[in-house]
């Protein structure tokens, strides 16, 4: 596998002639961006971005820091059941949200799930704190068409903190959020609850965290309510953007390769741990389509298992994975031969 490169990534061809009741990718974006014959990934672009206008982000910044300051009463508020909401919550939103949700599905679409699965799974990723579904799918998807190159969002080019975390404290859209989703995500405009969740992002969560100071209060008073809060939301949320972040940051300066890019991504054993099976970065700037980022018997993808459940089941159809991908390989080559 190593000195590869991907081109074979996208799903057959009934991708498209699904019921309503389904959620199809509009392809011809999702093959211009996310797949890896296109130019653009993997920093193979020869175009120039426009230049970026960087203005800070006051409202994004000033939740990062909450949410950083609220984890320093941890320890002072700790409940082994707050712990353990933390740890589910932590998965939910990390892995089924943001990994399986907002990445391998809105962004690279690596699989078809029914409308009301692909709302909840959008629903729980805007729960997990890193924005909306329109903006980080816009941020993704050019993230890989200018990988490590000028126009990256968060390359560690640009310095490993940058990369990590303070590029989130500006803008990515040069103050046309209209025009850059348009230009990053116009199949996700065509879906009315995305929108809804992206614009009421900070109601949504204040929601949520009053849910669970309210359900801590019901049950065991003011303590657990603010041991609840402290760490179901804080903590956990804090847990998770710092996992995701090391994908954008570590993910391109430590661990090894099993395909030759024009990026610096990499295979990170620690990271994938931590993010779910994002961690297996290399794998996955080479095959941007595919839903599975370990190709290593031992590359273990927790997302990709619950992929894989979510197809047993019949709630995922057309996952776009390594059997797949030889499959498509098989038949173009006896197409060829015929």
């Amino acid at each position: 596998m190593k000195g590869s490169t991907a081109n074979h990534e996208a799903g057959p061809q009934a991708r498209n002639h699904h019921p309503g009741n389904l959620v199809a990718p509009v392809q011809p974006i999702v093959d211009e961006i996310g797949n890896a014959s296109h130019k653009g990934v993997s920093g193979g672009s020869k175009a120039s971005p426009v230049p970026e206008i960087y203005h800070i982000q006051w409202g994004p910044s000033a939740w990062l820091v909450v949410l950083h300051i609220g984890v320093l009463f941890a320890p002072w508020t700790f409940t082994w059941s707050g712990l353990a909401l933390a740890l589910v919550l932590h998965w939910a939103t990390g892995s089924l949200g943001i990994c399986l949700g907002f990445h391998r599905l809105l962004t690279h679409t690596g699989l078809v799930v029914p409308k009301w699965l692909y709302n909840t799974l959008a629903l729980i990723g805007t729960l997990a704190g890193e924005g909306g579904p329109i903006s980080w799918t816009a941020n993704h998807r050019k993230h890989h068409a200018y990988s490590d190159q000028p126009g990256d969002p968060h390359s560690p080019h640009d310095g490993p903190w940058w990369a990590h975390m303070f590029w989130l404290a500006f803008t990515t859209d040069n103050g046309d959020f209209k025009g850059y989703a348009r230009k990053w995500v116009p199949d996700l405009l065509k879906h009315p609850f995305l929108m809804t969740l992206e614009n009421w992002f900070l109601p949504i969560h204040l929601a949520f965290a009053a849910m669970i100071t309210g359900a801590g209060y019901l049950i065991g008073g003011t303590e657990l309510a603010v041991s609840w809060l402290i760490w179901a939301v804080c903590v956990r949320m804090v847990g998770v953007l710092h996992a995701t972040w090391f994908v954008n940051s570590a993910s391109h300066m430590f661990g090894y390769k099993n395909y030759e890019t024009k990026d610096d991504s990499r295979n990170n054993w620690w990271v994938a741990i931590i993010a779910y099976g994002e961690g297996w970065h290399n794998n996955h700037h080479a095959h941007p389509r595919l839903a599975q980022h370990g190709h290593k018997w031992w590359e273990f993808d927790i997302t990709y298992a619950a992929i894989r459940l979510l197809r047993a089941v019949g709630l995922a159809t057309d996952v776009v994975d390594l059997a797949s991908m030889q499959e498509k390989k098989r038949a173009h080559a006896e197409r060829n031969a015929a």
